[in-house]
């Protein structure tokens, strides 16, 4: 560590530490919670069949498989509300950490084509694999992700100039078309545009407890890597002679950074589609809220991400009964905007 770089490294640190905002981020945190908790409540309560909230908490704490309300509660709408929580938590985690990981303050796993890959992929697998099984479906959509995040820094690296987050962007735009209509032109040949119809659109209808015990433990071990990595992505979004002159191992926590946001994009997208702009929203909100350690930013995120899909859900079947309304759309409507109000201002770094 050469003398410079270690007080300004120790500067940018006590810089960091004046940005963060512990209280706020244990209020935010307690309030993310009981809101959380306050809307799967909610969402599992209202749809085609009103239902009380006492109902809900007596279907799940005495289930009664006579009763028909019990079993609408835990077949249809349990399942669907915590996969609904699951994919927001990951799709804002996801985000969280490639923000941090590479200062661009545009980056997401629907703008980077991690989704569109995962999507791609699975499109493959249901032309040419028809009947593969969940399990080996969240695998292919992995390898999917990562197909597509490579294409795009691929694309953006031939530029001149070098990788700029507009660039990165630009080139995740290009990308995700490119995949997305593979996918569709896939789907025309094969005649499976109905199965992959609910993926493009984006929606956690067809969620069921299998499907959540298959992706809850990958979400599980990957959020538990993202808070313990959480320090380090901290340390790396100060730049990275900074992070290296502290003493970080940058390319062994960027490895480790990607294969965590690879697992959370692949297993979100098997779930609800190709929904973009989730981690591009929640980080920015948190940081916002809780300064720039990362430490707070991942853990808001994971309640807030959660919290902003469980919402969408619940508005996207309940806006125009009893037709639903693809997620992806109604997020679109928040994350348009602000991702133009963040190219407007230029995509600075973070």
């Amino acid at each position: 560590m050469t003398a410079s770089t270690g007080v300004e490294g120790l500067s940018d640190i006590a810089e960091l530490q004046k940005q963060s905002h512990p209280i706020r981020g244990i209020v935010a945190l307690i309030l993310g919670v009981i809101g959380l908790v306050f809307a799967i409540g909610l969402a599992i309560s209202l749809g085609a069949a009103d239902i009380s909230l006492s109902t809900v908490w007596t279907a799940i704490t005495q289930f009664s498989p006579e009763l028909t309300t019990h079993q609408i509660i835990h077949d249809i709408r349990l399942p669907r509300v915590l996969g609904a929580a699951l994919v927001g938590a990951s799709f804002a985690v996801a985000g969280a950490i490639m923000q941090g990981m590479t200062r661009n303050p545009l980056a997401d796993s629907g703008l980077l084509g991690l989704n569109s890959g995962a999507a791609f992929m699975l499109a493959v697998c249901f032309a040419f694999f028809p009947g593969m099984p969940y399990m080996y479906l969240i695998l292919w959509s992995f390898v999917g992700a990562g197909l597509g995040v490579a294409i795009v820094y691929g694309v953006g690296s031939l530029s001149k100039g070098g990788l700029t987050p507009m660039r990165l962007v630009l080139a995740g735009a290009a990308v995700s078309a490119l995949l997305g209509a593979l996918g569709e032109g896939i789907a025309l040949y094969y005649r499976i545009g109905q199965d992959l119809a609910f993926w493009y659109a984006g929606g956690v209808s067809g969620t069921m407890w299998s499907h959540l015990r298959i992706l809850s433990p990958w979400i599980l071990v990957a959020m538990i890597g993202a808070l313990m990595l959480s320090r380090s992505i901290t340390l790396l979004s100060l730049g990275e002679e900074i992070a290296i002159g502290l003493g970080q191992r940058t390319v062994v926590v960027k490895v480790w950074g990607m294969v965590i946001v690879l697992i959370l994009a692949g297993a979100a997208v098997s779930v609800v589609g190709a929904v973009g702009f989730v981690g591009l929203i929640v980080p920015h909100f948190t940081r916002y809220i809780v300064g720039h350690d990362y430490r707070w930013i991942i853990a808001c995120s994971l309640v807030y991400g959660a919290l902003l899909v469980v919402l969408a859900d619940l508005v996207a079947r309940t806006i125009n009964p009893p037709y639903e309304t693809p997620i992806g759309a109604l997020i679109a409507l928040i994350g348009v905007p602000f991702f133009l109000y963040l190219a407007r201002k230029g995509g600075k770094e973070l």
